[in-house]
């Protein structure tokens, strides 16, 4: 909807109704607010000591111990497990 005159107009439609000056002054706004990006998600396992059987990918590791972390997929309905090798460090998501 936009404003033309004393109306609102539909961009769509071009339907047309009276604007209500104190219908619009109760409206909320984005003007003046601010953007605080994505909010934390809080996980379990995040910051955890557990450990689980998992095979480090780097070329010069032979651990198959690493943290985990289970982080939410953007856009998606399923979780990402992250890993981080217990002895050298190294991290990979689980394919």
């Amino acid at each position: 909807m936009h404003t033309k005159g004393d109306t609102w107009v539909c961009r769509s439609c071009e339907n047309e109704e009276p604007r209500d000056s104190q219908a619009e002054a109760a409206m909320a706004t984005q003007d003046g607010q601010r953007d605080d990006g994505a909010p934390t998600v809080a996980d379990a396992t995040q910051g955890s000591t557990e450990t689980v059987q998992e095979p480090c990918p780097a070329d010069d590791c032979d651990s198959d111990r690493a943290y985990y972390e289970m982080m939410p997929k953007p856009g998606g309905s399923y979780e990402v497990r992250l890993f981080t090798c217990v002895e050298c460090g190294h991290k990979w998501r689980e394919s």
